[in-house]
């Protein structure tokens, strides 16, 4: 039995549309954490989580890819594919650190001012420059690479499927 097949059936094909699905959503989820607080406070550790699955099933993609390719031959379209393929885990694993990095700066490190009424009671004050500072700093690296890991997906995405039906 092959480590890269299911019941007979190659794993790149079965695996690379769970890749295809959770880049985008934790691309999504990641940006729309960064420039809404509401959305991060709701989402969690859901985001770095879903960032960390994914940084781990690409390497895996790509091995069951390479299995794959053994087995159909060195073919123009499947070597570009490939080629496109072993771009995306510098992408998976940015998305990784900056959904961690900003999970952790808004979990331990962020602490909004607070300011008290005449009557006593607390309200949110301005957030610290450190904070404004961070929150720019997550709102661009979190666009950046958001836009990167998702295009590479559609173009990895794109010559495969021109790979198998062209």
């Amino acid at each position: 039995m092959d480590l890269f097949e299911i019941a007979g059936l190659p794993l790149h094909p079965l695996i690379v549309h769970a890749v295809v699905v959770l880049i985008p959503l934790t691309a999504l989820a990641l940006v729309l954490g960064a420039l809404f607080p509401p959305v991060r406070r709701r989402l969690g550790i859901v985001t770095p989580v879903a960032a960390l699955i994914v940084a781990a099933l690409v390497p895996v993609t790509i091995l069951a890819g390479e299995s794959l390719m053994e087995e159909v031959g060195p073919i123009p379209q499947v070597l570009q594919h490939e080629a496109l393929g072993r771009m995306l885990p510098p992408w998976t694993i940015s998305l990784f650190l900056v959904a961690a990095a900003q999970w952790s700066w808004y979990r331990f490190g962020a602490r909004p001012a607070q300011a008290r009424t005449a009557e006593g009671t607390a309200v949110q004050g301005p957030p610290a420059r450190a904070d404004r500072i961070a929150a720019a700093v997550f709102a661009v690296l979190s666009l950046v690479v958001a836009a990167g890991s998702t295009i590479m997906v559609v173009l990895i995405g794109e010559s495969g499927a021109r790979a198998v039906w062209g």
